[in-house]
């Protein structure tokens, strides 16, 4: 359940998707890409009892108000709920994630700067290119083939690393 229809609603609505959610959203305005990809689409404000048969929560709308009735609901329902505006109101915080094939660097702030997380995640974009994917596939296959990783192998990384 995602309550709200703007940009944080809809990164986190997108994120759930990359987990195979099935995403139900509540909101009077909700952007077009965010209606594209839910599942359901309630165009009305939060209203108590929305929560029902909900798994997770995510409440992300400009109302302060409708933010902390979101996580009441949710902690009465023992739902796990992020709070966008009020982390230290929310169970869990979401990491801003950089993937590079299987390779996956999560930067977490636990919710005191979300803004900050994302800024050193795309520091690391540019530490962690693309040919990272490559380098973990090339990792993958000697693993399962029973062998250490071979020297070139070994130089590639220690090149990568080489730019910390």
């Amino acid at each position: 359940m995602v309550v709200g229809g703007g940009e944080v609603a809809n990164r986190k609505a997108r994120k759930l998707l990359q987990a195979r959610a099935e995403v139900v959203v509540i909101s009077p305005e909700v952007r077009p890409e965010l209606e594209s990809v839910a599942v359901e689409v309630h165009r009305r404000p939060y209203e108590e009892g929305d929560l029902e048969g909900a798994f997770l929560a995510f409440t992300a709308t400009d109302s302060r108000a409708a933010n902390a009735a979101v996580a009441r609901e949710a902690r009465e329902r023992g739902i796990p709920v992020n709070v966008a505006d009020m982390p230290s109101e929310g169970d869990f915080a979401v990491p801003s994630t950089l993937r590079r094939g299987r390779l996956q660097v999560a930067v977490s702030t636990g919710g005191a700067s979300p803004v900050l997380a994302q800024r050193i995640r795309r520091e690391l974009e540019d530490l962690f290119g693309p040919g990272w994917a490559g380098i973990v596939e090339e990792f993958e296959r000697a693993r399962r083939a029973g062998q250490a990783p071979g020297d070139e192998l070994e130089r590639k990384v220690s090149r990568c690393l080489s730019r910390f």
